[in-house]
């Protein structure tokens, strides 16, 4: 599997922006790392990019993303991809049992709360969001309340990174798509 071919399964799933957005940041967010650790950058991505693809379809904990496994097995996506994509969720039960399961779940809900940070900015932009910024908000629970700090502190530990460098690493990650994921500044013109 290639990313244009996830592209594909990503557009015929996911409809919402916001949703394609946190998609985009996830894989960005993996290819980093994917690089830091000298991985498959290609398989990395993906697994970032389609972790959420059928969210919109499956928005709760009994159905996501265990349902989307099927789909993505009708689409002949590699099962190695479809198990990194279950072991982002606790419920599944999948271990994450290596580097990449660890790093997607890492990757996941940090993307979330990085992005609302960057929104209430006045630039409404990512490019001079700093970590300072996220540790403000970080104890604010009503701030991205629907950003879970106890998994976004748990993936950094399962990932052996603390969480701060985590955050500006991901910060850095989405700083290079900010014009794919709204966050250059442009939402100040509409």
């Amino acid at each position: 599997m290639n990313r244009e071919e996830a592209l594909k399964i990503l557009h015929q799933y996911v409809k919402k922006e916001q949703l394609i957005h946190h998609m985009l940041s996830v894989e960005a967010a993996m290819l980093f790392y994917a690089a830091i650790h000298n991985q498959d950058h290609e398989f990395w991505g993906i697994c970032g990019l389609l972790h959420d693809f059928d969210y919109e379809m499956h928005p709760t904990l009994e159905r996501h993303p265990q349902d989307g496994s099927e789909i993505l097995r009708t689409h002949q996506v590699p099962e190695e991809i479809i198990l990194t994509i279950l072991s982002h969720a606790n419920h599944t039960g999948i271990p994450r049992d290596n580097l990449v399961k660890k790093a997607l779940f890492a990757c996941d809900e940090v993307t979330g709360l990085i992005t609302a940070c960057a929104l209430v900015r006045p630039s409404k932009s990512v490019l001079d969001l700093e970590v300072k910024s996220v540790k403000k908000k970080w104890n604010n629970r009503q701030f991205a309340a629907g950003a879970n700090r106890e998994e976004i502190a748990q993936g950094a530990a399962e990932f052996g990174i603390d969480l701060w460098e985590h955050v500006g690493n991901v910060i850095q990650a989405m700083r290079g798509i900010a014009d794919q994921i709204a966050l250059d500044g442009s939402l100040l013109n509409q």
